[in-house]
């Protein structure tokens, strides 16, 4: 598994067990990063309230990455090389 492959999306990693490692990964990442935005920032100052941020946050990191990684859905790159008009 090349890492550069895998984090360009041309070679995904190999089984189920990977790829719910590097879900995780992100999930988690997602989670705590949420949860410190909001605690340092104030803006929601009942606790509930931001881990429900927080796990909703995580879920769409962990099943956007899954998404991703079994070729659901295609990040699409415009190649086309279109000039403004001014």
């Amino acid at each position: 598994m090349d890492r550069g492959k895998v984090l360009n999306h041309k070679d995904p990693p190999d089984g189920w067990k990977d790829q719910l490692i590097n879900a995780s990964i992100i999930a988690g990442f997602n989670f705590f990063s949420t949860l410190a935005s909001l605690s340092v920032t104030q803006v929601v100052t009942n606790p509930t309230t931001a881990f429900i941020a927080s796990g909703i946050s995580a879920g769409l990191g962990f099943f956007g990455s899954l998404m991703l990684q079994r070729g659901i859905s295609q990040y699409k790159i415009n190649t086309t090389n279109k000039k403004r008009r001014k």
